[in-house]
């Protein structure tokens, strides 16, 4: 006969903390774990069936039950554990911190863990842990560029309202032209994938020309109006606002959400648009092509079926973008809009004070 378990009794404060610790989602699994055993140790569950419920082992539940009795909650967290002492102090890791934050090496335009290991004097394994702790990627840059629309907040405000709460009785279209596609085929045969070979093709490619796709997207739907041209000037803009008027039904009016490119304001396409009453025009701000969804359909569009087809002529690119856009059709799908327009412009908002800030920074240490 082994020592009896030890008894656990519970305080009211107690079971709320355990029983919190067991159910919430972000609790450590292992923490989590723990709070169970006592818990059913506290109902009088026996350690080897509370072994089997939890699927542990019988030493280890007998282990945190006892651990539970001797200091309570406090005793199922981890206590840290032994191990060599750090080699690098505060100072030195601020230090570390304001080179890569505030210099750049003489021969580079950023910092990497051999240049800064070499000029702090520490292995590369500790800056990249230091760099890891703060965050900080001096590999990679990002790119980025404010509008300077003095209409912004407006034109922001008008389009996700369109959006977010479209009128009745109408379509929202959000129409550009994806310009200069070209038709690339590889100078040589392309190899296919094969268990443990990625497929392969070669570095350079052959032009067999360009095309431009206008497209327009149907905000509700997710639907795809487009015309492929050899050229993207007004003459063929103008081309595609009757195609599209050609499927729209007479009854619905016409919201257009495009950019302010000069292929869309063309004298031309300013008459037609005012001869044609039920068309209405959102223009996007400058410099925030962000804002119009078609440009995801785009992105879309040149993952998936451009940038890794070989095409032999501006024939077989139109022949891939259009059995592509037929097949959106069949299952179209809408973007999700979530952001309100409120929540965007503080966004743009917080991102400004914070470039300001550290624009103010680094002229004061310059």
């Amino acid at each position: 006969m082994g020592k009896p378990a030890v008894a656990i009794e519970l305080t009211d404060r107690e079971r709320v903390e355990l029983e919190g610790l067991a159910k919430r989602r972000r609790t450590a699994q292992g923490l989590a774990r723990r709070a169970q055993i006592v818990l059913l140790a506290a109902e009088g569950v026996e350690n080897k069936l509370i072994s089997t419920r939890l699927h542990s082992n019988e030493d280890t539940v007998g282990m945190w039950r006892r651990r539970f009795a001797e200091r309570r909650v406090d005793g199922l967290y981890d206590e840290p554990r032994p191990g060599a002492p750090r080699e690098i102090g505060d100072d030195e890791v601020a230090e570390t911190i304001r080179l890569t934050l505030e210099t750049k090496p003489k021969n580079a335009t950023h910092w990497s863990l051999r240049l800064m290991a070499k000029a702090v004097g520490h292995s590369p394994s500790t800056i990249h842990r230091i760099w890891q702790a703060f965050n900080l990627q001096p590999h990679r840059t990002e790119s980025f560029k404010l509008s300077a629309d003095p209409l912004f907040v407006d034109k922001v405000r008008d389009i996700v309202g369109l959006y977010m709460a479209p009128p009745e009785h109408a379509l929202v279209l959000c129409v550009d032209e994806k310009s200069q596609i070209q038709a690339l085929d590889r100078s040589q045969p392309i190899l296919p994938m094969r268990p443990g070979q990625a497929e392969r093709r070669s570095h350079d490619y052959t032009r067999h020309g360009t095309l431009s796709l206008f497209a327009a997207l149907d905000v509700a739907t997710g639907k795809i109006i487009g015309k492929c041209f050899a050229r993207h000037r007004g003459k063929e803009f103008l081309k595609f606002l009757r195609e599209i008027e050609a499927n729209v039904p007479d009854d619905l009016d016409v919201h257009l959400v495009m950019d302010n490119y000069a292929t869309h304001k063309t004298p031309a396409i300013r008459k037609w648009l005012a001869a044609h009453l039920r068309w209405h025009v959102h223009f996007t701000p400058t410099s925030a092509s962000w804002i119009n969804q078609v440009e995801r359909f785009f992105a879309d569009l040149t993952e998936k079926q451009i940038r890794r087809g070989a095409h032999r002529s501006t024939r077989e690119l139109e022949q891939a973008i259009r059995s592509y856009i037929e097949t959106v059709n069949d299952d179209p799908r809408p973007f999700k809009w979530t952001k309100s327009a409120s929540e965007i412009l503080a966004s743009i908002k917080r991102f400004c004070l914070a470039a300001l800030k550290t624009a103010k920074l680094q002229a004061k240490i310059g």
